[in-house]
């Protein structure tokens, strides 16, 4: 049987925030009389002394201070379950998870979070980011609860539904300094295959990986999303197609030389994705944001 009740929990937290017994009873909204009977018959349950009385004023003993260090997390935890059941009964989910492409910025969820915590009540959010496949992975293991920018379609299968929210246009670039830079001639795949390509790692674990703008046995460098392929490119370490966006300040900037080939990269499709068995207030309230016009521009920074 528990000696220790989360009753007694809150009156040892009040009475070491307020000093003694009358100010926690004044705190709980309880006479004195109640607050020492709760002290003392848990100090006989325990078998231990909780406080050294100094007059009116009280202090914790080392064994109190180690039952109310540990029992504030307690308390928190109980707290917290609370709160979540409520939450629940509301319609709320407790939390909810938001994926998106990395080549997506998070940043541009910005504004969408704060309107969201505004009408919300009280639901964790959490924003992951993945690479092509691994986007809709993640959707399917359960790992996000939306995906705000899925790249290409979604997997055979079903289990979900998706709607377009925009188009992305790449264009082929390469730093200055690169061999591919010169000359004006439509680049062919005979004049690129003798080069390194950068390719962003496909994070899927189980689905497939995609890849895109490869060549057969082309040597490739693969990095970890499209901030550092860009980089890569910057820095003339190998080419590829970037994103318009992330391409064209480089650009403009001399940083980086666009080039016309023979096979460009189709504009790509980004989704509004979620699993079909799920509901919720935080679902209702995302899709119904992230249709509106712009929201994918919002998440085109670089």
């Amino acid at each position: 049987m528990l000696r220790i009740s989360l009753e007694a929990l809150q009156v040892l937290d009040a009475i070491d925030r307020r000093g003694s017994f009358a100010g926690a009873a004044k705190e709980l909204h309880r006479v004195p009389s109640t607050i020492s009977y709760v002290v003392g018959k848990l100090e006989d349950d325990l078998g231990v002394q909780l406080f050294e009385r100094l007059g009116p004023r009280v202090a914790l003993t080392d064994a109190g201070h180690e039952l109310l260090k540990e029992g504030r997390y307690l308390l928190k935890a109980a707290q917290d379950l609370e709160l979540r059941v409520r939450r629940v009964a509301s319609g709320w989910e407790t939390e909810f998870a938001i994926g998106m492409d990395s080549m997506l910025s998070p940043l541009g969820l910005v504004a969408d979070i704060a309107a969201f915590y505004a009408v919300a009540d009280q639901t964790r959010l959490r924003v992951a980011t993945e690479a092509l496949s691994g986007t809709w992975e993640a959707l399917l293991d359960r790992r996000v609860d939306l995906l705000v920018g899925a790249a290409g379609e979604g997997p055979s299968g079903g289990g979900y539904i998706a709607e377009p929210i925009g188009v992305v246009p790449f264009v082929f670039a390469v730093a200055p300094t690169h061999t591919l830079a010169k000359g004006k001639k439509v680049l062919a795949k005979a004049d690129l295959r003798a080069h390194r390509a950068i390719a962003v790692a496909d994070s899927a674990r189980n689905l497939p990986p995609r890849t895109t703008g490869m060549l057969f046995g082309q040597d490739a460098l693969t990095v970890p999303d499209m901030r550092s392929k860009y980089a890569y490119q910057v820095a003339g370490a190998g080419f590829g197609f970037l994103p318009e966006h992330y391409a064209r300040p480089g650009i403009e900037a001399g940083l980086l030389v666009e080039r016309q080939v023979e096979e460009p990269k189709p504009p790509e499709t980004f989704y509004l994705a979620w699993r079909s068995d799920e509901s919720g207030a935080a679902l209702d309230w995302w899709r119904t944001r992230m249709r509106e016009p712009g929201a994918l521009d919002r998440l085109l920074q670089s």
